[in-house]
């Protein structure tokens, strides 16, 4: 538990910022929940998509995935570099967050078209708007994580606002993964698979435009600089370098890349282990209920150490996914149980993770004497987008594995792969993240250091 002299200490330190107000809260939550409307449909069904609508192969469509993350691992850097070395009229992130959505949601529809042209071709194709999505996405993604640390330096704040910001996230992709099955559905009555999937996307990303909107108007500003000199690219990627804690947390966001692989796998594993492809909305609406179990964090938080409330939750899913993989899928109503119990102790953990990264900022500020809030959030908008692109690699050699074929009846082989996959590979996430964890020493106490050097360094250069 943290101690009283940490509170106290933490208290002083927030009394000098100014009160967020709800509406500025829910501006924020605004964002994340539309923003993650793209993700949700680009991370849980490009690859269904690709391979039994645009009908590219799994392995054309895994390469795909591996070929953008070579361009993110490039222009995702500079990106936020970029980011940190200027700032707009708007402020130092809201300026991105103003015309990104735009962006987003044309990248994100072009995703989902299917051409009339060669194989050749539509692999190109889905290659070249793949990757301009994933460009536009972190002119997007970077600004809207990197704006909770310039809203408030307050520790209890900046954990509500990522609480709120993942319970955005969550909530944006439950609610997809809810919608676009019903959507589909009803489409499909009247066009093409391809057609109904067009509509689908079009009209979900009109209204993530909206939300996000909201979120760029109705958001503030408020951490200024340590310095007022303009920094360089050099200065940010040195400042990086010391930030030890940074890549530790940033490895342990990558291992989402387990529960990345389920999320692709899902759709396979209702459709023909269960003979219930409906099922892709239940899974939905667990998605987006279990967020609501982020409202307990910010509470938790203020009487246990972040850490320890992770290692808590990790430990529960490796039991529980243990027991899942025992069970059986023979009862479906056994099933929807335990995704549900599981899936709610996975999203519990987005807004510690998030809590956890931005307080590095502070330990890399302290350390160097210069902030540099886009390149943490950047590292965590790539490896977000690099586990999910691995993920659907590696669905897509997973399913030719174990001998998938598209539209015709699995092999036993087949569907207890798809099975073992669903259930226990998390399993194996939660135990790498452990591992991690059992070396990271820097807690609240640490931070709450970073600031009080921070804060006399400032008042010496006053």
């Amino acid at each position: 538990m943290q101690s009283a002299a940490v509170r106290v200490e933490e208290t002083k330190i927030d009394e000098l910022h100014e009160k967020i107000s709800i509406k500025e809260y829910l501006a924020y939550f605004s964002y994340g929940f539309g923003q993650c409307f793209s993700f949700g449909l680009v991370g849980t069904f490009i690859l269904f998509f690709y391979t039994d609508i645009l009908g590219i192969s799994a392995v054309a469509a895994s390469i795909i995935f591996l070929v953008a993350r070579i361009w993110d691992a490039v222009i995702d850097p500079i990106v936020a570099g970029f980011m940190d070395t200027r700032r707009t009229k708007h402020g130092k992130f809201r300026g991105y967050m103003k015309f990104a959505p735009i962006f987003i949601v044309i990248s994100s529809i072009l995703c989902f078209i299917s051409p009339d042209i060669s194989v050749t071709g539509k692999i190109l194709y889905a290659g070249a708007t793949y990757i301009l999505w994933g460009t536009m996405y972190a002119f997007s993604d970077i600004p809207f994580w990197s704006l909770s640390t310039v809203i408030s330096k307050k520790g209890q704040d900046r954990t509500t606002l990522l609480t709120v910001a993942n319970l955005g996230v969550y909530g944006g992709i439950g609610m997809v993964g809810f919608l676009v099955p019903i959507m589909l559905g009803v489409f499909n009555k009247s066009f093409t698979p391809s057609t109904s999937y067009l509509i689908t996307v079009g009209i979900i990303m009109v209204a993530a435009y909206i939300l996000m909107f909201i979120g760029y108007k109705y958001t503030k500003e408020r951490v200024e600089p340590t310095h007022s000199e303009k920094v360089t690219f050099k200065d940010v990627i040195a400042s990086a370098k010391v930030n030890k804690y940074m890549f530790m947390i940033l490895t342990v966001f990558f291992l989402n890349i387990f529960m990345n692989i389920v999320q692709g796998i899902i759709l396979y594993f209702f459709t023909y282990n269960l003979n219930a492809p409906q099922l892709m909305s239940v899974f939905g609406i667990i998605g987006t209920l279990s967020a609501v179990g982020f409202l307990f964090i910010p509470l938790l938080t203020k009487y246990f150490k972040k850490k320890h409330i992770l290692i808590t939750l990790l430990v529960s899913d490796i039991i529980l996914r243990i027991i899942f993989f025992s069970v059986g899928y023979e009862s479906i109503p056994l099933v929807i149980t335990f995704l549900a119990i599981t899936q709610c102790l996975y999203s519990a953990t987005g807004p510690i993770i998030s809590a956890m990264l931005s307080e590095t900022v502070e330990y890399s500020e302290a350390k160097t004497g210069q902030r540099f809030e886009a390149i943490v959030f950047g590292g965590q908008t790539f490896a977000g987008k690099i586990s999910v692109a691995l993920a659907g690699a590696t669905t897509g050699l997973i399913l030719t594995f174990i001998g998938y074929q598209a539209n015709v009846e699995q092999t036993e082989f087949t569907l207890k792969s798809l099975f073992l996959v669903v259930s226990i590979l998390p399993a194996l996430g939660s135990f790498l993240r452990l591992v991690l964890l059992s070396k990271y020493d820097y807690t609240e106490t640490e931070f709450n250091e970073c600031i009080r050097i921070i804060q006399e360094r400032k008042a010496k250069e006053a």
